[in-house]
């Protein structure tokens, strides 16, 4: 809970007792409690913000002020007996209770600092690729369009505001909701959410340029459902570019205020399998066939991005990114249907120097084809899908062999270094910053034994040694071999020849 919610819901309870409690009303002290805990409410309404889970606090509040009001005006009016006094109280505590465990199991995190010596400003761009048409809106003749936030490295400004978790948050919160088949109030919390961003900071000086990084997120997720991971990469000097892909995303809403919804899943699943098994049916999309699937669309979005970060790195009309852009110093991470685009994106585009895949099956495109650049995948072994399959849902066998050997398939046949690390007890959602959300993710089955901190530490360090050796030049003795620092991970490496098996851990 934040800071005015507890202090309201506390300054209820106290007003509560004294309302129903003859012998404390008839005190004149505290009689000024209930109006205080009107003004705090109001005060938590203007500073922090209402959501609904805070309604049944609201409610009690004003059903103490209009009583508490009622006996100054008319003392007489208000005579209760015992058993309609201990009904109200009963109910008011339940109400108070309602808000305390509502706030607490929907609440308004906070992230954790980056652990590097920068910090992070944002800045968001809207880009048109007039050369493709969209295929996933309903109005015809309509291009291609990406909304895209850029986090990088920034100057210092304590003071400053820190930026929204999402943007557009009142959009695409409720589309999230619909596509899980949850009620659309259900993730309204994350619109008071704060990132440790700051919006349009000046960039900062402590390197002449920064190589930059394309962020691809999962089906109906958002650009930043990852920034748990983004902010730690941007700390130790990377420019990150998180893209919302229009279909795949649960909302794209652009400056205009015209907005396209994501697929639900039964609508685009076929076209995404398309992409993994294809079918001499191919499927098609406003006119065009699409015989390799939807997932080579998604990936022309980040060559794409890549020609217009280009150009903002001559020019950018923000001021911020003009001259400070490493484009020979670029990769690509993402999970699940990112980390399948992002796959994609490496065999098609050889700008991008370094790819992270995470959790995903390859396309049948990246198995023939194989992939050139120095690759990290991570994902976990078949027991853990089935235990999250039974716990929650999803995974059937196909998918599960679909995803670890492919994985497997193209990691054996790279050419150059890969990477292969396999965590027991990561579930899906553990690569992103939903295990954050509430406190209740494990009950219910969403995230894995391994718990969600231990998980973003886990694919926060792999994220930055690997980059750190591919693009920065770094060596990492965590991609030397096994880890006493992550024990739990199986590790393997190979450099362009047989893979190097490395599952236990010695010191590092």
């Amino acid at each position: 809970m934040r800071p005015l919610e507890i202090l309201s819901s506390t300054i209820n309870l106290l007003g509560l007792a004294i309302v129903v409690i003859p012998r404390l009303r008839a005190l004149r002290w505290p009689g000024f409690v209930v109006p205080v805990a009107l003004l705090l409410a109001a005060a938590q309404v203007l500073v922090e913000g209402p959501r609904w889970q805070m309604a049944p606090a609201y409610a009690l509040t004003a059903i103490l002020f209009l009583t508490w009001l009622t006996g100054i005006v008319r003392p007489s009016a208000v005579h209760v007996n015992r058993l309609v006094a201990g009904s109200g109280a009963g109910l008011g505590v339940l109400a108070a209770l309602a808000s305390v465990l509502l706030a607490t199991v929907m609440p308004v995190f906070r992230f954790p600092e980056p652990t590097g010596p920068s910090t992070v400003g944002t800045t968001t761009y809207h880009w048109v690729d007039a050369s493709r048409p969209e295929l996933l809106s309903d109005t015809p003749n309509d291009h291609r369009e990406l909304m895209a936030q850029v986090w990088y490295p920034a100057e210092p400004q304590p003071s400053a505001p820190r930026a929204p978790y999402i943007q557009d948050a009142e959009a695409v919160t409720p589309a999230m909701a619909r596509l899980a088949g949850f009620p659309e109030p259900i993730f309204s919390q994350l619109r008071h959410v704060t990132t440790n961003a700051v919006a349009s900071a000046r960039m900062a000086a402590d390197s002449p340029r920064y190589p930059v990084l394309i962020s691809l997120t999962g089906l109906s997720g958002f650009r930043a459902a990852s920034t748990f991971q983004i902010q730690e990469l941007v700390s130790h000097g990377y420019v990150v570019v998180g893209l919302d892909q229009p279909g795949a995303a649960a909302m794209t809403r652009f400056p205009d205020g015209r907005e396209i919804p994501g697929w639900p899943r039964d609508k685009i699943y076929p076209l995404i399998s398309q992409s993994w098994t294809p079918r001499p049916d191919a499927p098609m999309l406003q006119g065009e066939v699409l015989p390799d699937g939807i997932i080579p669309y998604f990936a022309q979005d980040v060559s794409f991005a890549l020609d217009r970060l280009a150009g903002l790195n001559e020019a950018d009309p923000a001021g911020i990114l003009t001259g400070r852009l490493d484009l020979d110093r670029a990769g690509v991470f993402g999970i699940s249907l990112g980390g399948a685009t992002g796959a994609e994106a490496c065999a098609n585009d050889q700008r991008l120097k370094a790819c992270f895949i995470m959790d995903v099956q390859m396309t049948a495109h990246v198995v023939r084809v194989g992939l050139q650049q120095p690759v990290l995948f991570m994902t976990r072994d078949a027991e853990t899908f089935r235990l999250e399959r039974e716990r929650s849902g999803g995974w059937p066998e196909e998918e599960i062999s679909g995803t670890i050997e492919t994985m497997t398939d193209v990691y054996q046949r790279l050419p150059s270094v890969g990477y292969y690390v396999e965590v027991p007890g990561f579930y899906h959602i553990d690569f992103t910053d939903v295990p954050v959300w509430s406190p209740v993710t494990p009950q219910l089955g969403l995230n894995g034994a391994i718990g969600a901190r231990r998980a973003h530490d886990i694919i926060n360090a792999y994220s930055l040694a690997f980059f750190d050796k591919h693009l920065m030049g770094r060596s990492s003795s965590l991609l030397e071999g096994p880890s006493s620092r992550f024990p739990e991970a199986r590790f393997m490496h190979r450099q362009g020849g047989p893979e190097r098996p490395s599952t236990t851990a010695h010191p590092q």
